[in-house]
């Protein structure tokens, strides 16, 4: 993204199966089989650079999911298969 000494704020990384059931019952949004259970997704901003930006940076490389939650300012990236949402 052309910014290397820029930081990247982790919103969430690794969950446990415990903290993801308790998602799911807050929101429908959350898969029951996250990869944040399998330290294989993480959800990110990182500031000075808007969330879709951000989400076309993670676009283009054509690798795993990318999740764009505008209105929570960060995007979910895992290494499961190539999707968007």
């Amino acid at each position: 993204m052309g910014r290397p000494e820029a930081e990247i704020e982790v919103v969430c990384g690794y969950r446990t199966p415990e903290t993801n059931h308790m998602l799911r019952r807050r929101s429908r949004r959350v898969a029951k089989h996250s990869l944040h259970m399998e330290a294989m997704a993480i959800d990110i901003r990182v500031p000075g650079v808007s969330t879709k930006e951000l989400r076309n940076a993670a676009l283009d490389l054509h690798r795993g999911g990318v999740g764009y939650y505008r209105r929570h300012a960060f995007v979910h990236v895992d290494v499961g298969p190539v999707r968007k949402w």
